[in-house]
């Protein structure tokens, strides 16, 4: 090694061993932490008087979790797999909680013990289908039971089980006409899994419509609430701050499938009348009217001669029912029952479904600019007297030879040939053959195929006549058109002028 190498080592050397003794000695006036043996942790809250209204709601949801949930069972079923739950309208999803596709005939839901020996109330969907040992019934204690059918109601969507068991805890049973909007409700069940969870949040509305169901007797009157509800609450328990049962979760609103604010709970007043009569007889026996009914709007109130949207407009009456041998017609309002006011379809269906054949009730109507009242009675239910829910029409057709046009309503149509009279059972009408998308009459519900068989309650055997009737109308004016639809249903549409 040279003697510039050998000098330039030994230069470093020095370097380092002085850093490295200024950094010893640098750290070396460093104390070691040494940790205490313990930690005095904080005990004493920040806020020594809370605020007595929160304190009493905090107090009241304690009182209400450790009341109501050993009244709310778990309940599993066990179904074969060509039979499943009843399927829910788009947007909308019943509260039954499936397993994964690897057991896709296995759910779980909720049910509410309402009798000390073991009835237990829930909803239909929930045992649809299920096999005859395949509903099985767990406790807040854990005890199992394999439960028994009752009956099942599906048009309000209610069913009732039973257990046999001996002094049980049961819900209290609340009155849901006394709910309002805005009140405190709790919601109990299982959802996703979760045995006993509880919920709470305010009924965001009442006397909701969700068209849910299979048919149009369907019953839709659900109480609306923002708890957190999800699949698996089927079943479950919606009470107020009292503890006692209001509702009986069935549905949510959902783009996803699980709870994104909107969940819909059957009025216990209802549950209570079918529970009753399930119990009873093993099923429900309910007196109809015999009319398809819809929410009168304003443009119907106007051409129908009324001076504010009220009341529930009669579109169709079913021959030999009820309302006929009454006296009722399509293009009636009906506007109270048994003197209690009725202003949506749902208000009237839940009315008279509480009622039985044999049973009358007093309605009161409006009709040509004139009040009168009917006296019915109720029959029961025919089934080939069933009106589908929707009506159903054929597909666009492309030729519209010889049709007249009606272009302050949008839609164009053509006369009847004596072949499609027969098969209407009409004297007269004429077909719509066009329908301009997102026009007055394709908002109103015009579609293709519909026959028109009155405008304004004059009778149109022709294109002809209706243009008549169209030309006396100024822009704004409302005309009322009796349509029939390809399965002979009758249906009426206002429209405005444009």
């Amino acid at each position: 090694m040279s003697k510039k190498s050998v000098i330039f080592a030994g230069l470093l050397l020095v370097a380092a061993l002085s850093f490295g003794g200024l950094l010893i000695a640098n750290f070396g006036n460093v104390k070691p932490i040494v940790a205490s043996s313990q930690v005095d942790f904080k005990t004493t809250p920040p806020i020594q008087e809370a605020n007595t209204q929160l304190k009493g709601l905090n107090d009241a949801f304690v009182e209400i979790a450790k009341s109501v949930t050993p009244t709310v069972a778990y309940i599993e079923v066990t179904s074969s797999k060509s039979e499943g739950t009843q399927d829910a309208p788009k947007g909308f999803e019943h509260f039954f909680q499936m397993p994964p596709d690897d057991s896709p005939n296995r759910g779980s839901g909720s049910g509410i013990i309402i009798s000390k020996d073991g009835y237990i109330i829930t909803n239909n969907h929930v045992v649809s289908g299920a096999s005859e040992t395949g509903i099985k019934v767990v406790l807040t204690d854990k005890r199992e039971y394999t439960a028994k059918l009752i009956g099942t109601d599906p048009n309000t969507d209610l069913a009732v089980i039973k257990i046999d068991a001996e002094e049980l805890p049961v819900a209290t049973i609340g009155n849901s006409d006394d709910v309002q909007v805005g009140q405190w409700v709790v919601a109990i069940g299982n959802p996703l899994g979760l045995n006993s969870t509880v919920t709470a949040g305010i009924v965001s509305a009442i006397g909701r419509n969700i068209n849910i169901g299979a048919n149009s007797y369907a019953i839709n009157n659900f109480i609306q609430t923002d708890a957190a509800i999800n699949p698996g609450n089927s079943g479950g328990a919606l009470v107020d701050i009292n503890g006692t049962l209001v509702g009986i979760n069935s549905a949510i609103k959902t783009t996803n499938g699980y709870y994104q604010g909107y969940g819909f709970a059957i009025p216990v007043n209802m549950a209570k009348n079918v529970a009753s009569e399930l119990i009873k007889n093993g099923k429900v026996s309910r007196g109809y009217i015999g009319v398809t009914i819809k929410d009168v709007d304003i443009k119907e109130a106007k051409g129908l001669g009324l001076d504010k949207a009220q009341g529930v407009l009669v579109q169709d009456v079913i021959a030999n029912g009820a309302g006929a041998d009454a006296g009722l017609r399509s293009g009636d309002v009906i506007l109270t029952v048994d003197d209690k006011e009725v202003n949506a379809a749902n208000e009237l269906q839940t009315i008279i479904g509480s009622k039985h054949p044999g049973e009358s009730v007093k309605l009161k109507i409006f009709r040509d600019g004139n009040y009168s009242n009917l006296d019915v009675t109720l029959k029961p239910r025919e089934e080939n007297n069933d009106m589908a829910a929707e009506n159903t029409v054929p597909k666009e057709e492309k030729s519209f030879a010889g049709s007249q046009s009606f272009e302050a309503l949008g839609f164009a149509a053509t006369d009847l040939t004596p072949d499609e009279k027969s098969k209407l059972s009409v004297a007269g009408g004429v077909k719509i053959v066009d329908v301009k998308t997102y026009s007055e009459g394709f908002d109103r519900g015009l579609r293709t195929g519909l026959v028109i068989v009155e405008a304004d309650k004059q009778e149109i055997n022709n294109t002809g006549d209706l243009s008549s009737i169209l030309s006396s109308k100024n822009k704004g004016d409302i005309v009322v058109l009796k349509v029939k639809t390809p399965d002979n249903s009758t249906r009426l549409v206002a429209l405005e002028v444009k």
